[in-house]
């Protein structure tokens, strides 16, 4: 069965190559959000299998956007995988703590990043 995956950023070169990768490289769904309040949208009306998030977006961050959905019973077992290029020691361990899937780290090879989500997921 198909994987759905919802990719939530705010560029759009970054939706369209993850994109990409997800449907023509692994043959998963991608829905595509660009930003934090679309992908809330989506979450309460797709069935997903998991989320693809960036940290840094205008209006509501990653860390904003995982805590809503952490604070909601229907969604919070939804893993999610940032996508970020803050990769400090210390965004290291706050993601850490946050209880992610994982992290894939910005800019990431666009026909290997199904690979490292399925990694990262034990698909």
């Amino acid at each position: 069965m198909s994987k759905r995956i919802l990719v939530v950023d705010d560029e759009k070169d970054i939706r369209r190559v993850v994109q990409i990768s997800l449907e023509k490289i692994a043959g998963w769904q991608a829905i595509m959000a660009e930003s934090g309040q679309e992908g809330l949208l989506k979450v309460k009306t797709e069935s997903l299998d998991a989320i693809l998030l960036d940290v840094s977006m205008p209006d509501m961050d990653g860390f904003q956007f995982f805590e809503q959905l952490q604070a909601d019973t229907a969604t919070k077992l939804i893993p999610v995988v940032l996508l970020t290029a803050k990769v400090l020691p210390s965004d290291r361990q706050r993601f850490e703590q946050m209880g992610v899937a994982g992290v894939i780290t910005k800019p990431f090879d666009p026909m290997t990043v199904w690979s490292r989500v399925a990694e990262i997921l034990g698909w």
